[in-house]
Parts: structure tokens; C-alpha cells; sequence
């Protein structure tokens, strides 16, 4: 009767060591070894050009308004039409000229019966003078109420004259040829003296304008070289500087800048155009480039990992870099030449973790990974791309 009353007393025991073993954390398993792709690091040619987008201006662009005030009663140009020199534009209410210019007339002819009366009075003074009935003063009154009529017919011929123009100046007309490009000013609006009401591009030479950011306008000079791509037609020609603005503009913080083409290149106003100047270009010089796959934020530094072939492990380098060269990243400073840098899969690695190198398997159709030598893998990752 004692046999199950020792039962559990030997289980007790063996209760408590499968508890204890439940409890105990299990070893960590043993990290991978990652496979990563290597580029070494060499000099490359530098294939990329800066360019710009600007727009093809004319050189001069005229915005012609009426000398006198007024309504405009009719607008013969439209936006796009060709005008030619004497080419009425446009016309204001001449009514209220016309009535100042017969005003002027007529003053003009009372200024001349009054000249005319007080020639003849100085005509019969003189006679009367030479008789001896008149004193000398006399007929120093007369000869000057004759002058004083004289200067008064002038000025209201001057008047006239100037009355005359003001009802020819309320018709707007073209001093140059070209293409209106556009209108400010429509019928049954009233206008101020001056105020704009067509612009016309004249023709002649035409400029492209882009602007250029304050880091690199101290690069270009007046006269230098550039070359000009058309968008429209993928035509391109050669320009040189002709103007550089001299302060920023206030929104953008670039600098205006007019390129001249030559009198033969005519391309369409407004037109999109790429401009690379000769002086900002930096194709052919040898430099250190990188994938933009290499590159990782440490902080606040741009980074790479470095592999060391002789433990196969990776540790960080802070980098500098200058600029891109198409989809690829120029190096300032923080490599050299001969380097081993990870290409890929830079943002699951640790400094001093175990790596592998990545290789492409030998007559794989897909490209699927097997093990090589780095140096059949470097090449392929530093050619420039070149930027027409």
C-alpha cells in the first residue's frame, strides 16, 4: 500500500529539472556572413555638363503706347501678327483733339488780323513821321504794338502745331517691323499718356536668357562660349555672352543671363533652349566616382563602408562629395585609389561585421550570385555617364 505514496516523490524531482531547463535562454544563433557587391576604387573621366534652361527673347522688344491720353475706340493688331514701319495699331476718340486744333486755328487767325492792323498802323505812323507830325516816340509805340502782335501770331501758330499733332498722335503707329507678342490694352479702355499697349518683338538678332545660380555666375564672362539645344528641334548651334545681370534676382537669387545667337539662327520666340557655357564645363577631367548605391548618411556625413580583404570585414569611411555625374556620385576627398567599397546592400551592414564578396554565377541566364575575385566586379560601376 506504500507503492503510490513514493510514485510522485520520484517525480518531483524530474518535474523540477524539465522546469529549469524551460526557463534557461537558448544560445544565440551565429550571425550570417552577407554576401555584398564591391566596386574598387579608381580615377574616371568626368562626363557631365552643366546646363541650363532659358528662352529664346528678341534682342529688342518695343511696348508702344499712345503719346496722349484717351479712349481707345478701335485695336486693328492682334497678338502674332506680323506689322511692318506706318502700320496703324491701334486708335483713340480723336473729337476732343480735333476741337483743340480748330481752337488753335482760330486763334492763330485773330493773332493774324491783329499783326496785320498793327503793321498797317506802323506803316501810316512812319509816313506821318517822316512829315514831321509825329514825334520820334510815336512811332517807337507803334513799330513795338507791331512786334508784340508778331511774337502773339507765332505762338498761336506754335499752338496750332502742337494741337495738330496731339489729334495725329491718337493713332498708334508702328515705328519698327516684327511680331506683336503682346496686347495690354483693349477697345472702350481709357488710358493714360505712355501707358503700354502693344509689344512688339522686332526683328532682327535674337538672345536666349537663362540664369545662373550665385555659385557659378563668377565663372562666366562676357564673350565666352556656349552652346545652344534647341528643344523644339534638337538643333544646335553655338552663342556667346552678352550680357550678365549685375545683381541677383530678388526671388530666385540667380543671375540673368543673355546668350546672342547669330543673325542666321532664328529659332521660334519663346522657345525652350538648353545652354551649357564652355567655361562651366569639366568633361574629360579625372575623378573619383561612386554608384549612389555606395552611399550611406552617418550622422550628418556622408558615408561608405570599406571592406579589408585581409579579416573580410567592413568598416565606415566619411566621404565629401562634389557633385553628380549622372547617376553616379563625384568623390572630393576621404578615398583613394585601390579602395574596396561596398556597392550594395550598405544599409544592413555594422562596422566590423564579416562579409562576403557577391558573384555572379558562371553561365547563369538570370545573373544569380556565386563566389569570385572583387576585381572582375569593380569596372562595371565607375563608367560615366555622359550628359549630351
Amino acid at each position: 500500500m506504500r507503492l503510490p505514496t513514493a510514485r510522485p516523490r520520484l517525480l518531483l524531482p524530474l518535474l523540477l529539472a524539465a522546469t529549469l531547463a524551460a526557463c534557461s535562454r537558448p544560445e544565440p544563433a551565429p550571425e550570417p556572413i552577407r554576401s555584398v557587391k564591391v566596386v574598387t576604387v579608381g580615377t574616371s573621366t568626368y562626363g557631365s555638363a552643366y546646363e541650363f534652361a532659358g528662352e529664346v527673347r528678341p534682342r529688342l522688344e518695343s511696348r508702344l503706347g499712345f503719346r496722349v491720353a484717351g479712349k481707345i475706340v478701335q485695336r486693328q493688331a492682334e497678338v502674332g501678327q506680323r506689322v511692318r514701319p506706318g502700320q496703324v495699331l491701334a486708335q483713340l476718340d480723336p473729337q476732343d483733339y480735333r476741337l483743340a486744333a480748330d481752337a488753335a486755328r482760330a486763334q492763330v487767325a485773330a493773332a493774324t488780323t491783329n499783326r496785320d492792323l498793327a503793321a498797317a498802323d506802323f506803316k501810316r505812323y512812319a509816313t506821318l513821321r517822316d512829315q514831321n507830325f509825329i514825334s520820334g516816340a510815336e512811332l517807337e509805340r507803334r513799330e513795338s504794338t507791331l512786334k508784340a502782335a508778331q511774337a502773339q501770331l507765332e505762338q498761336a501758330q506754335a499752338q496750332l502745331t502742337t494741337q495738330s499733332n496731339q489729334a495725329g498722335y491718337t493713332r498708334l503707329v508702328a515705328d519698327v517691323s516684327g511680331v506683336i507678342t503682346a496686347i495690354e490694352a483693349e477697345p472702350g479702355q481709357v488710358v493714360s499718356s505712355g501707358a503700354p499697349v502693344v509689344r512688339i518683338a522686332q526683328d532682327g538678332p535674337r538672345d536666349v536668357v537663362f540664369a545662373v545660380p550665385e555659385d557659378k555666375v563668377t565663372a562666366i564672362r562676357p564673350g565666352s562660349e556656349v552652346r545652344v539645344r534647341v528643344w523644339a528641334n534638337g538643333e544646335s548651334v553655338s552663342g556667346k555672352v552678352r550680357e550678365i545681370a549685375a545683381t541677383a534676382d530678388p526671388v530666385t537669387r540667380t543671375y540673368p543671363v543673355k546668350v546672342s545667337l547669330e543673325a542666321s539662327v532664328q529659332p521660334p520666340l519663346g522657345a525652350t533652349a538648353y545652354v551649357s557655357p564652355q567655361s562651366l564645363s569639366q568633361a574629360g577631367t579625372q575623378v573619383i566616382k561612386l554608384p549612389t548605391s555606395a552611399l550611406r548618411q552617418d550622422g550628418r556625413e556622408t558615408a561608405v563602408w570599406v571592406l579589408d580583404r585581409s579579416s573580410m570585414t567592413v568598416r565606415s569611411q566619411p566621404i565629401r562629395i562634389a557633385t553628380a555625374d549622372g547617376n553616379e556620385a563625384v568623390v572630393a576627398g576621404g578615398l583613394e585609389p585601390g579602395t574596396l567599397v561596398v556597392s550594395a546592400g550598405v544599409h544592413v551592414l555594422a562596422p566590423g561585421q564579416k562579409v562576403r564578396i557577391y558573384e555572379e554565377r558562371a553561365g547563369s541566364p538570370n545573373g544569380v550570385a556565386t563566389q569570385a575575385d572583387s576585381a572582375s566586379i569593380t569596372a562595371a560601376a565607375a563608367r560615366p555617364v555622359t550628359t549630351k
